[in-house]
C-alpha cells in the first residue's frame, strides 16, 4: 500500500467533484439497528490504488462503519499499517475482518498476517478463497487449514473465517465442499457468507446461515441477477436476493456480527456505487 502522506490533497480533489461525499456524517446517518455496515474494499480497489488515504475518507464519509481490507494490506511495513489504523480511528470506522490468500494462513506467515491484524483491530482473519483439485480430501484439508489457524490465532484473540465463492456451494447435498468445511472445521471459525456468489449456485442463502447457527458472523452483501451480462454488476437490492429474509435469519440465529457490502462493479463509478448500495441497504435493513 502506498504511502498515505499526500492523500489529504487529492481527496479535498476527489470530494469537489462528488459532493454527495460529504452527505453521511453530515447527516448522523448510520445503519439501521446497532450490527455496524462496512465496505469490502475491494469494491472500491482502483481508487484505493491511486489513493489509500483519501479512499477511506470518502468511505467514511459516505458513512460506512467498518472496512474489510483484502490480499495486498499483508505487503505493508508495521508502520503502515500502524498509520492504517491511526486513520481508521480517527474517521470512526473499525476494521473488523481481513481477506486473506491461503499462503497467508501457511506457518511461514501466519504470524505476520496475526500481528497485523492486531495492529488493524480485527477480529477474523478471513481465507478469502481456495481451489483444491482433489475433491473432498481437498476441501477436508482446508478445513484442517483452517482448525491449524485458529491455534495459532485464538491465544491472541483473532479467529479465523472461511469466505464461500460458487463451487463451495455445488454438488450433490451433505456433500457440497461448504458443507466439509463447515463440518470439519471448529465452531469458531467463521463461517463468511457470501450471497451472490450462492445464489448463483442455485443455492439458499437462507436455507444455510439457519443450518449453521452462531456461525455465520459476517455477510458479503452482494446481490446478484440472473439476466444476461448483469451477474454481479447489479445494485444492493436489484438482484434475486432476498434481502429482508437473509437479514432476519442472520440475526435471529445466524450471530451476525457486521454486514460488509461488497461489489464487483456496475454501471457507476466504484464510490457511486457504494453509496448506492449503502443507501439500498438502510432502505432494506430497517
Amino acid at each position: 500500500m502506498p504511502s498515505m502522506s499526500l492523500s489529504r490533497r487529492s481527496f479535498l480533489a476527489l470530494s469537489a467533484t462528488l459532493p454527495w461525499v460529504f452527505r453521511g456524517l453530515a447527516s448522523g446517518a448510520v445503519a439501521s439497528g446497532t450490527i455496524p455496515v462496512g465496505l469490502e474494499l475491494y469494491s472500491v480497489r482502483d481508487a484505493l490504488k491511486q489513493d489509500p488515504e483519501g479512499t477511506l475518507r470518502a468511505v467514511a464519509q459516505i458513512g460506512y462503519q467498518a472496512v474489510e481490507f483484502y490480499a495486498p494490506y499483508f505487503e505493508w511495513t508495521e508502520p503502515q499499517a500502524k498509520q492504517t489504523r491511526k486513520l481508521l480511528d480517527d474517521l470512526g470506522m473499525r476494521c473488523y475482518s481481513t481477506h486473506n490468500d491461503a499462503d497467508y494462513l501457511e506457518p511461514k506467515n501466519i504470524n505476520r498476517a496475526r500481528d497485523l491484524n492486531l495492529i488493524l483491530g480485527a477480529k477474523y482473519v478471513v481465507l478469502a478463497w481456495s481451489d483444491p483439485k482433489s475433491g473432498a480430501d481437498g476441501w477436508k484439508a482446508i478445513a484442517d487449514k483452517l482448525n491449524s489457524a485458529a491455534e495459532t490465532l485464538e491465544p491472541s484473540g483473532l479467529k479465523p473465517g472461511y469466505h464461500n465463492h460458487q463451487a463451495e456451494f455445488t454438488g450433490a447435498p451433505g456433500q457440497r465442499p461448504i458443507e466439509i468445511i463447515a463440518k470439519n472445521t471448529k465452531p469458531s471459525v467463521m463461517l463468511q457468507l457470501d450471497v451472490g456468489t450462492c445464489l448463483e449456485a442455485g443455492s439458499d442463502p437462507i436455507a444455510w446461515i439457519r443450518a449453521n447457527p452462531g456461525r455465520i458472523r459476517s455477510i458479503h452483501c452482494k446481490d446478484w441477477s440472473p439476466d444476461p451480462g448483469v451477474g454481479y454488476k447489479t445494485l444492493f437490492g436489484e438482484g434475486k436476493a432476498d434481502w429482508k429474509g437473509i437479514f432476519q435469519a442472520a440475526e435471529s440465529v445466524g450471530g451476525v456480527e457486521y454486514y460488509l457490502i461488497e461489489q464487483e462493479g456496475s454501471r457507476y463509478s466504484e464510490l457511486e456505487t457504494a453509496r448506492k448500495c449503502l443507501q439500498s441497504f438502510r432502505a432494506t435493513h430497517v
